[in-house]
């Protein structure tokens, strides 16, 4: 795994170890359509990464100009690996970590008044929790105006046309794996 664009185009980022099935990383080819269809500079947005396993995604967006960024994990090889990866690209300094589960971590988000201009959420497939995890990040009302929930799941689970004003505005399909894009109004 590496960045794929920006400041820090071409590291390699550690990812879970061979034995370890429970951490799915986004694959490359994956991530770089993603933020080819996000655009390819984030100027200054701020990005929180749910489930963030590696830290691939949200990395991957501080590289090509995010200002901020919050990881959300709860599983213990995740957040290392997230501490890690954050460390040996430099961007500590703007890096929070929060190891909680996803819905906790929403409402402490929200409760802090934290907003995000893009939401990156990319759940174990297995848990099929697309509507809940959509129903948590509008509850919370961390979403900035006109911002972007991207939702990574398993293609034989459904992603709502709409969600709590929450609009699907692309779909894509890479072999088993789907990336929905909803936008906030």
């Amino acid at each position: 795994m590496r960045i794929v664009a920006g400041s820090a185009k071409g590291r390699a980022l550690t990812g879970p170890k061979p034995s370890s099935g429970h951490i799915r990383p986004t694959a490359d080819r994956v991530r770089e359509t993603i933020f080819n269809m996000l655009g390819q500079f984030l100027d200054g947005q701020a990005v929180l990464d749910l489930y963030a396993g590696t830290g691939a995604l949200g990395l991957e967006a501080l590289s090509r100009g995010a200002g901020r960024l919050v990881l959300v994990d709860q599983d213990r090889e995740a957040l290392a690996l997230c501490r890690k990866n954050t460390d040996a690209l430099g961007f500590a300094a703007q890096v929070s970590i929060l190891a909680q589960p996803v819905v906790r971590a929403l409402e402490t988000l929200g409760k802090q008044g934290a907003k995000f201009d893009l939401v990156f959420a990319d759940p174990p497939y297995a848990a099929r929790v697309v509507e809940t995890v959509l129903e948590a990040v509008v509850a919370a009302g961390v979403v900035t105006p006109g911002g972007m929930v991207m939702v990574e799941h398993d293609k034989r689970e459904a992603a709502p046309e709409a969600h709590s004003g929450l609009a699907l505005e692309d779909q894509r399909r890479f072999g088993d794996t789907l990336v929905s894009f909803y936008r906030a109004p």
